[in-house]
């Protein structure tokens, strides 16, 4: 059979109009994907957008810094004190700082050099409150936490300072501080008189650490909100002091101080006072009122006292046993509480600071004051998986910590001579060796070695047929 060539152009020019018709109807149709997709695209932004703007929350979260940001209270009554105010301040800072210098000179160089001080932290305290970011903690205000930042900020500046003098101007500089330092505190042991008679118990029970205990203990559970954590801590920290007995004699106590008065008797009211406190933060249901919508004056002042107790609270669950993660955080977390104990004692020894000493009562009140939102900054960073980073307060309180513990030892040369007992070190390598050997047992070997759900699953009901 013959084909004309006019007839196989045609065919060709056919098959080629039909190619670049089928190219332009898929482009086509991908073009309108994409405008459809994009549009898709910017309908759930907008939405999420909308949605967040219409969230009935004083703060909204943001990912990429993980702080909640306050926004000025809608309430008239209180707004002014939810209003930036910087440039007043600032002019309220400079009007103080022109009446200090018109005023005449106190011919005092101590009392100028204290006073120099307190002000320049009090400026610094000043800018912090104002330029500072917000902590994820909201009550009683935000500014307050700014502040404990900026104290934190100058606590980690003076421990760098006394990390760069020697033993003896360290203990000097408190001397200057105030004039009764500066001398060796006399030797007190605990363990002396270990029988129970009246006398001796009477005489522990009345000690200045027995209040003390128990204070700290609630304080410590508010910051852990978790009874198991501070059971542990508890028990650990009296494993450390008898560990270290032969360094401070403070921590050499008599058996029934340790675990009877100590542990079951302050640790645990304190703990137990602490951890129903967060309960009831934990259980309580939470409406804040607008100051000026509440109508009767028992109202308002109910109102005023609640701003100082938290806006929301967050339940702590370590999960220790969970994940590998989870249990090197408790690790972590204990070691920097017990850390933080035994830089109380050895400091104040070296440094020649007597434990009643109100130097000794701030620094544990101020402590106290970057636990709350360095550990709630913590369990966040640790907890949430969105957190790239961890907050300034918890970073701030390691590195105290951490300052701290570079002070003592370098101030703590030569100090103690004693060698650790041999009990001592042979507890320890049993305990550390048990801590690396679990996680390895429970994180690896178990789960590798345990029929998984599918196996077990085929297995049973090959049993069953």
């Amino acid at each position: 059979m013959t084909i004309s060539q006019d007839h196989l152009s045609n065919a060709s020019t056919s098959e080629e109009h039909d190619h670049v018709h089928a190219e332009m109807t898929f482009r086509s149709t991908l073009l309108k994907s994409r405008q459809a997709s994009s549009s898709s695209a910017l309908s759930t932004l907008s939405d999420a957008s909308s949605s967040l703007d219409d969230k009935p929350e004083w703060f909204t979260k943001d990912t990429s810094v993980q702080f909640q940001k306050t926004h000025t209270e809608q309430d008239p009554a209180v707004g002014f004190f939810y209003t930036p105010r910087t440039l007043t301040i600032l002019g309220a800072m400079l009007l103080g700082l022109v009446y200090v210098a018109m005023t005449p000179d106190i011919d005092d160089t101590s009392a100028n050099v204290k006073l120099g001080v307190t002000a320049a932290i009090g400026s610094f305290c000043v800018f912090g409150m104002l330029q500072f970011r917000d902590s994820l903690l909201l009550r009683p205000h935000p500014a307050l936490w700014r502040v404990v930042l900026a104290l934190g900020v100058v606590y980690q500046l003076f421990l760098v300072f006394l990390l760069f003098q020697n033993k003896h101007d360290a203990r000097m500089f408190f001397k200057y501080l105030d004039p009764s330092l500066g001398v060796p505190l006399p030797e007190k042991s605990y363990g002396d008189a270990c029988e129970l008679t009246w006398d001796n118990v009477v005489g522990q029970v009345f000690d200045e650490f027995v209040l003390a205990h128990a204070i700290g203990w609630f304080c410590k559970a508010l910051i852990i909100r978790d009874y198991t954590f501070c059971w542990i801590l508890s028990i650990m920290f009296e494993v450390m002091e008898y560990s270290l007995s032969h360094q401070l004699n403070n921590f050499d106590e008599c058996w029934w101080d340790h675990w009877i008065l100590d542990v079951l008797l302050c640790n645990w009211l304190g703990m137990y006072l602490g951890v129903k406190t967060c309960e009831y933060f934990e259980m309580k249901q939470y409406s804040w009122q607008g100051w000026s919508d509440i109508p009767t004056i028992k109202g308002k002042m109910k109102r005023t006292m609640q701003q100082f107790t938290p806006k929301s609270w967050t339940k702590f669950e370590w999960n220790s046993t969970k994940n590998f993660k989870s249990y090197c955080t408790v690790i972590f977390l204990l070691t920097m509480f017990l850390i933080c104990e035994l830089n109380a004692f050895y400091l104040k020894t070296l440094l020649w600071i007597p434990p009643a000493h109100i130097i000794n009562v701030i620094r544990i009140f101020a402590f106290f004051m970057f636990g709350i939102p360095g550990v709630r900054e913590a369990y966040q960073y640790f907890h949430d998986a969105n957190c790239k980073r961890i907050g300034p307060q918890a970073w701030l309180l390691i590195a105290n910590i951490a300052t701290e513990v570079l002070i003592v030892f370098k101030f703590g040369q030569g100090e103690f001579p004693d060698p650790a007992p041999k009990p001592v070190i042979y507890f320890w390598m049993v305990f550390l060796t048990l801590l690396t050997v679990y996680p390895i047992y429970k994180f690896y070997l178990l789960p590798k070695y345990r029929p998984s759900s599918s196996t077990a699953s085929g297995v049973s009901k090959a049993k069953a047929q």
